[in-house]
């Protein structure tokens, strides 16, 4: 049975420029573009949540203005074209499969290619003098410069790694500040992206949750919720003061952290609460390495050699933490 396709809602768009004929772009963000992200984050539509690949036209472009391309991601393309305020520009949107421009560059869609391709079939050449694209930054591990150059002529220009920087960039005269270079993982940006990790693991968590407090396991219940919050949010918040490099361990420590808090308001012995920890820890510890692909300071070969370290480790802990409890009621 075939899926319906989904579809795509675009309502910033305006009539097509007369010029060309190309569809318009508003710089505008909307109360309604707001509610959009939000819903998205929280990953409700998420897999809709993209635009239409091609060619866009911001302002009145001429055939002097700036190139930019982005992923069709509608949070990368926001992110873009708010920021572009003001300023006349053509808008080449990747085919990335709805994935932000950091990720698709990982996984080889918003790469080589893709922008030839898009290049090519857009007709761009025709419409520009100026045969220079700009790329983000976080697209560069995607993209090969000189490759570009050679199939199309139009050569690789990488702007600052934040769209906020970029109308300081274009006064600039294409030349990024040091600071426009460097990649912040602040506070904010990651929490922003917590609602996905909860979302994800508390479609199973929290109901697992609601079933044992409702069976009378009040601990695990409570428990249970602690892994979901240590994984999800407690590690973005406090990943660079938890102990350790892979994220597997400091979350393991976000858990810990999780259940000692609890522990007072926990009728468990020593025994029943050391079982307990050796149950309940993998799960935050495995919530936070999935948080691995969200971070900006690690690569796919990273979290594989991660994955094979960990997960065995977490399954064993599990195991022997179930052990203790199952021979604790036999005996």
């Amino acid at each position: 049975m075939q899926q319906r396709p989904q579809k795509i809602l675009m309502p910033f768009l305006t009539a097509p420029a007369p010029a060309c004929g190309i569809e318009r772009v508003s710089p505008e963000y909307t109360s309604a573009d707001r509610l959009a992200a939000w819903k998205a984050r929280w990953g409700i539509g998420r897999l809709g949540y993209k635009i239409k690949p091609g060619l866009y036209s911001l302002g009145e472009p001429s055939a002097a203005s700036p190139v930019f391309a982005s992923a069709n991601y509608r949070l990368s393309f926001d992110a873009l074209r708010r920021n572009l305020k003001d300023i006349s520009a053509w808008l080449l949107v990747l085919d990335t499969k709805g994935i932000n421009v950091w990720c698709a560059a990982g996984k080889g869609t918003f790469g080589t290619l893709e922008l030839t391709r898009s290049i090519m079939e857009t007709g761009l050449a025709k419409l520009v003098t100026r045969k220079s694209v700009i790329l983000p930054q976080l697209g560069a591990p995607g993209v090969s410069a000189h490759r570009v150059k050679a199939y199309t002529g139009f050569s690789v220009v990488y702007g600052p790694v934040r769209a906020e920087d970029i109308p300081e960039f274009l006064r600039q005269e294409g030349k990024a500040a040091p600071e426009m270079r460097k990649v912040n993982f602040g506070l904010w940006d990651r929490l922003v992206l917590a609602p996905v990790q909860l979302v994800i693991f508390g479609k199973y968590l929290l109901p697992l949750s609601i079933l044992l407090y409702l069976a009378g396991y009040k601990a695990d219940a409570a428990l249970t919720a602690a892994a979901l919050f240590a994984g999800g949010v407690l590690l973005p918040a406090l990943l660079p003061w938890l102990p350790g490099r892979a994220f597997s361990v400091k979350s393991a420590f976000a858990g810990l952290a999780a259940i000692a808090a609890l522990a007072p308001f926990l009728a468990l012995d020593p025994y029943q609460l050391c079982a307990r920890a050796l149950i309940y820890i993998p799960p935050a510890s495995f919530i936070g390495l999935d948080f691995t692909g969200a971070s900006t300071y690690t690569s796919l070969s990273g979290v594989k050699k991660e994955m094979r370290a960990a997960l065995p480790v977490q399954s064993a802990a599990l195991l022997l933490g179930l052990l203790m409890l199952g021979l604790r009621r036999f005996l």
